[in-house]
């Protein structure tokens, strides 16, 4: 019967592995006629199974871009995106030796902070390494301070070491520290460690908030509002949920300020076609660099009670305020100064992160989210939903901790701790500001006022002549330049259509922090330029001037570098 099956659908020499497998599968069982039949039997099954696959697939993958989840094919991340494949390449061609006009690829595409020359804060390591490896509480050369904290820290993991499973919420005494740090900062407006879940980075929180949100079909699916530019992993976690994204632009002539009147606008369109149900803040904001003031913020919480629309604040840039004119005003703080009218009833959740501030940890992957007002049913499915991933990283929670609970005035470690904190800031500032005076400068491009976060995002004017180019190789214009900028100066950098804009503008956005990037001033023969490495940039301008006079000639050959 099997070998009657076999000749009707396959060639001889898949006969022959058929009846290797039945040999072996008779031997194996070894337990008489009996256990022959079932060995057969089961065998019979299974090459027929095995032929329906093999004759279904015809030599296909099971799993093809074509049959795949079609939310992950939508799914786009600008910020490691084609930009950043090609830098690899280029590094890889450097490695093995080809010769190009510079030496390096400076990584300006993402805003990781020591992978830009950005040195740790000494207290944070002193306390994660001890967390790590208790044997160093022995060492002399960690403050008791440190050791007090990790101490502490250790106390409360199972079995008193960092590599043991956390609540699924985090660590009891760190969740009790982000509330207090939270309580302090907002000027004593109470936080409860029942509302606060130590996350995998700020992104494991967002995407996990965004994934409560999403429901229904057709007109009823869930909508999202984003301010455009975003970042791209609002738009992403959209896609991959199949929701609805819904844009509202932010006023670049007005300094990226954010209009009631235009998020009004885009509300009342999106209701004809799904249902509006959340609203994301970024502030301050990524890539565009502007911090919300108070009115705008209240502004906003009006606009969500009014609307009935849930709140996410993305707050994980609080440290990063350079102009002395702006400030930090957390969403939780004016919502409860706003009265119990709204703050009896806005639902809010906010995001913070050790990526950022003065920090930099990005690797550590620590994080928090805090929820105000929402339903205790939906509550106790977040907790349901965070506990399918166990906990976020121990070593990174550590590190959330000692942002939160810093060394204090008259311990060990407050003077150096400090010292550091304000020279990682000021260093910030300082390079925003020289970022965007270098920016303005060069023709072709123009840079609002960096008040905060660690990004520039200068408008690129375009030539018609480079656009049309940039067609003809099937790019956005911005990618395009980008591209060349990538290839020709080593410089990587995202192209704004990666972050969304306005139909007919360009931009993109620069990591300014690296410490290779400034290096040198602006000499009196390049004034229009950027640095690369230890001297100054192959003129970034330049590109956009040849295409402007209608040269043909490239970068390459457009004069000395």
């Amino acid at each position: 019967m099997y070998a009657a099956g076999v000749r009707g659908a396959v060639d001889c020499g898949i006969r022959r592995r058929a009846a290797l497998r039945l040999g072996w599968r008779l031997t194996d069982r070894g337990a008489g006629p009996a256990g022959a039949w079932g060995s057969a039997a089961s065998l019979i099954t299974e090459g027929a199974a095995s032929l329906l696959r093999d004759n279904g697939r015809s030599g296909d993958k099971v799993l093809t871009i074509g049959n795949m989840n079609p939310q992950v094919r939508a799914v786009e991340y600008a910020v490691r995106g084609p930009i950043v494949i090609k830098a690899a390449e280029i590094e890889k061609e450097l490695q093995q030796g080809s010769q190009k006009p510079f030496t390096e690829v400076i990584r300006a595409n993402i805003g990781d902070a020591h992978a830009m020359g950005q040195q740790p804060i000494t207290f944070l390591r002193q306390v994660v390494a001890l967390c790590t490896y208790p044997e160093l509480f022995e060492s002399p050369q960690f403050p008791a301070d440190a050791k007090e904290r990790a101490q502490r820290i250790l106390l409360d993991c199972g079995g008193q070491s960092l590599g043991s499973y956390s609540a699924s919420q985090g660590l009891d005494c760190i969740r009790r520290d982000v509330a207090k740090y939270v309580e302090t900062r907002d000027g004593g407006i109470p936080a409860d460690p029942d509302n606060i879940y130590i996350t995998t980075g700020a992104s494991d929180g967002i995407t996990t908030i965004m994934k409560l949100l999403v429901s229904g079909e057709g007109r009823m699916r869930t909508g999202l509002m984003i301010p455009i530019p975003q970042y791209p992993l609002y738009s992403a976690a959209i896609a991959d949920l199949n929701a609805v994204q819904i844009n509202y632009y932010l006023d670049e002539d007005n300094g990226w300020a954010l209009d009631k009147n235009e998020l009004k606008r885009n509300l009342n369109m999106a209701r004809e076609y799904c249902n509006p149900k959340a609203l994301c803040i970024i502030n301050p904001g990524n890539p565009t660099g502007q911090v919300q003031s108070r009115q705008c913020i209240e502004d906003v919480i009006t606009f969500a009670y009014e609307e009935k629309l849930f709140l996410l604040a993305d707050e994980v840039y609080q440290e990063n305020i350079h102009s002395k004119d702006c400030k930090f005003h957390s969403f939780k703080k004016v919502l409860h100064e706003m009265g119990p009218e709204y703050s009896n009833t806005v639902e809010l959740v906010s995001f913070n992160s050790t990526s950022k501030g003065y920090t930099g940890e990005c690797g550590l992957r620590g994080g928090y989210m805090e929820v105000f007002n929402m339903d205790p049913e939906v509550q106790a499915q977040l907790e349901k939903l965070l506990s399918v991933r166990l906990c976020s990283p121990v070593p990174g929670q550590v590190a959330m901790d000692v942002v939160v609970n810093p060394p204090k005035p008259g311990e060990e470690s407050y003077e150096m701790f400090t010292s550091e904190k304000m020279r990682v800031l000021h260093n910030l500032a300082e390079k925003a500001k020289l970022s965007e005076e270098v920016l303005n400068t060069i023709p072709g491009m123009r840079c609002n006022h960096l008040q905060g976060a660690m990004y520039a995002f200068p408008r690129i004017f375009i030539p018609s002549k480079a656009i049309k180019e940039a067609e003809t190789h099937g790019m956005a214009p911005d990618m395009f330049y980008c591209m060349r900028l990538l290839e020709e100066t080593g410089i990587c950098v995202v192209p704004g259509s990666g972050f969304g804009q306005k139909e007919g503008t360009y931009h993109f956005r620069g990591e300014p922090h690296d410490v290779r990037l400034f290096s040198t001033p602006p000499s009196a023969e390049v004034p229009l330029s950027f640095t690369t490495r230890r001297g100054f940039v192959c003129n970034i301008g330049r590109w956009l001037y040849i295409y402007k006079i209608g040269h043909e000639q490239r970068l390459s050959t457009a004069g000395a570098r």
